[in-house]
């Protein structure tokens, strides 16, 4: 494969944990630590531009997670499940404290789980363009009703081997990011080239494709556990297109009130179109559950 992308002041580490080894870059050297956790078709460069500004206030992690980036390739058992419990052990393994987490996309059940099942591991979460299953995802790859194809592909055992690897660089740059209208200002040839550089592996799209599985299958899943365990730290949703579904699967797992956001303007993939904005509106966000958690303090 071709090296890896990199920004100034990043730091490229890896973490054997739960099994895997997971890539992850860091930033920064102070402040309340902040998880960025990717969604598809992306790795942590979809980051790369948010990086800077919330670095220079906050101690930075974005990872590769399980099947994605230069992180180990998940095998045909991978879920959300796993990846959550791969999130616990990362932050388990920083030894930094509790985080603000933010995700986007697919990772959005990923992170709930990882709330819902270790609170004492975030301050904070939010959602970004983000979907649950049993509370609407599901109709995402209803395609006759508009839903996407490619999830049910994916989702479906060995096609995405057969199907995506070797056109990864097409299918990500030529198909993926149009269809969402991502434009080549927003997302470039560059960046396209660092994605399939590693959804061209062997493997590369593994861990996509148990998220996609889980998307479809865990429903019921993720109703009782919102049930069980509902969200008792700040919640916030950020969204363009699709603020309302953020905003109602989210209000459907926890018993405090939503924040939701919207950006006017912006596509679906907000980190890599509105990178600066995504960033100001986040450290509002971060700056306000910080301060809410100091004051509950003991």
């Amino acid at each position: 494969m071709k090296p890896q992308a990199t920004i100034s002041g990043a730091r490229h580490e890896t973490a054997a944990v739960n099994g895997t080894q997971l890539h992850y870059v860091s930033a920064g050297d102070q402040g309340v630590p902040v998880l960025l956790v990717h969604g598809f078709p992306e790795t942590w460069w979809a980051f790369h531009k948010l990086i800077p500004p919330l670095s220079a206030r906050h101690r930075i992690y974005a990872v590769d997670l399980r099947g994605f980036g230069d992180s180990d390739v998940a095998d045909d058992s991978y879920s959300g499940a796993v990846a959550a419990e791969d999130l616990h052990a990362l932050i388990e393994h920083l030894s930094v404290g509790a985080m603000h987490v933010v995700g986007q996309d697919v990772s959005g059940g990923v992170i709930y789980r990882l709330a819902a099942t270790h609170p004492e591991n975030v301050i904070s979460l939010t959602a970004v363009e983000s979907a649950l299953a049993g509370f609407g995802a599901e109709r995402l790859a209803d395609v006759t009703h508009g839903g996407a194809w490619y999830i049910g592909a994916l989702a479906a055992p060995g096609v995405a081997g057969l199907l995506f690897e070797k056109e990864a660089r097409a299918f990500v740059g030529e198909y993926l990011y149009p269809l969402y209208g991502a434009s080549s200002t927003a997302v470039s040839s560059e960046d396209v080239s660092e994605f399939a550089r590693t959804y061209g592996r062997p493997g590369g799209f593994s861990g996509a494709a148990g998220l996609y599985r889980g998307m479809l299958t865990e429903g019921e899943e993720l109703r009782a556990l919102a049930k069980d365990k509902p969200l008792r730290m700040p919640v916030t949703t950020i969204g363009s297109r699709g603020g309302a579904f953020t905003y109602t699967a989210f209000r459907g797992v926890t018993t405090q009130d939503v924040t939701a956001l919207r950006l006017d303007g912006v596509g679906h993939y907000v980190a890599q179109e509105a990178p600066q904005l995504l960033a100001d509106t986040l450290l509002q966000v971060f700056d306000a559950h910080s301060r809410s958690s100091a004051d509950n303090l003991p």
